[in-house]
């Protein structure tokens, strides 16, 4: 039997009967002559996305089908859409250069839909790791951060808003445990936006992202990079805690969520995830190198407190260590006292 082959639920039965990939989805019927349909993966409020292979390729990879369907009233709209899907399909296809990101392998419109055929990313996602084996640890969070911060890094230098950073989009790859960042909300938002546009709507109502891993910014439908540095810390937060961000109590004065009683990690990591999740503009980190540099800081803390001393010497320490030091009120630091021990062993009877 093919290990795709599942049992359908109502949901996805419910599916294959409205779409035309849903229909062909478990029989040998060959979309646009070289993908055979074998599951549905998941539906959200702009598209269905689709488990195929192509049967053309020698091999028959497996690949990942989305079909995203605007909701288009007219022919200004439908053009306005095509216009933006074009414009994404090819910023998602120079970004999948990125071994963190899944390649873009092919993009056209077809009966009023779209469709995005993308490099099937075989793993777990990070939902469904820490359901399985429960909360992480601080280095280990602090790991993933080092993994992803980069490809944030990489996202925001091609002018990228992710916009739907959450666990559910995170996939630790099978085959090298490389953590991959899925479904990009960007061309959803793109498409949305022309096609309300076309309606004379004063703005656009179609808000793209997750609730509870959104910054406010975000649900006013003017996302920043640091709107995807605040998803990728309420990430974290579920990382450590196994809880979702909606689990949490709220602090009524600033909004942000009480998630520190819940988790015991250094003061120094909690002030960076705190700054990662600040609902003010202001106060949260703007960038993933500012992230990237608190991170280097924090790591390079243990070892930097080990090389300062602020213990004062008295006089006969000062005479030990030679007579550069004239006065007893002074601090010899520790390249000081290598130096000073140098010249002392130097200087020993031969």
């Amino acid at each position: 039997m093919d290990r795709f082959s599942q049992k359908i639920t109502n949901s996805q039965e419910s599916i294959s009967q409205q779409t035309q990939l849903g229909q062909m989805c478990g029989s040998k019927k060959l979309f646009r002559d070289r993908y055979e349909i074998l599951q549905i993966l998941g539906r959200g409020g702009f598209g269905i996305t689709f488990l195929a292979k192509n049967a053309v390729l020698p091999g028959n990879p497996l690949c990942v089908i989305k079909q995203l369907c605007p909701k288009v009233t007219n022919p200004q709209s439908w053009q306005r859409a095509c216009t933006r899907f074009e414009k994404e399909a090819r910023t998602l296809g120079q970004l999948g250069s990125h071994s963190q990101i899944p390649m873009l392998l092919d993009y056209f419109q077809a009966n009023g839909e779209f469709f995005l055929i993308q490099e099937y990313v075989p793993g777990l996602t990070l939902a469904r790791e820490v359901r399985q084996t429960g909360a992480k640890s601080e280095a280990s969070v602090k790991q993933f951060l080092q993994e992803l911060l980069p490809v944030l890094q990489y996202l925001h230098k091609h002018r990228v808003i992710h916009r739907d950073i959450k666990p559910q989009n995170l996939l630790r790859c099978e085959y090298d445990r490389r953590i991959v960042l899925i479904d990009f909300g960007a061309v959803k938002e793109q498409l949305a936006d022309a096609c309300e546009n076309s309606r004379n709507q004063v703005a656009n109502t179609n808000f793209i992202g997750t609730r509870g891993f959104a910054p406010p910014e975000q649900f006013s439908l003017r996302p920043v990079y640091a709107s995807d540095i605040y998803a990728l810390g309420i990430t974290c937060i579920f990382m450590l805690t196994a809880k979702s961000p909606l689990e949490f109590d709220y602090d009524e004065n600033t909004g942000e969520i009480c998630w520190r009683k819940e988790v015991i990690i250094s003061n120094s990591f909690a002030q960076i995830l705190g700054k990662m999740v600040k609902i003010s503009l202001t106060d949260r980190f703007k960038t993933a190198d500012e992230v990237m540099k608190a991170l280097g800081n924090d790591s390079y803390l243990p070892t930097l407190a080990d090389c300062l001393t602020t213990q004062k010497l008295n006089s006969k320490s000062i005479a030990q260590h030679g007579n550069s030091y004239e006065t007893p009120d002074v601090y010899l630091p520790p390249v000081a006292r290598t130096a000073s021990a140098i010249r002392k062993w130097r200087a020993r009877p031969k």
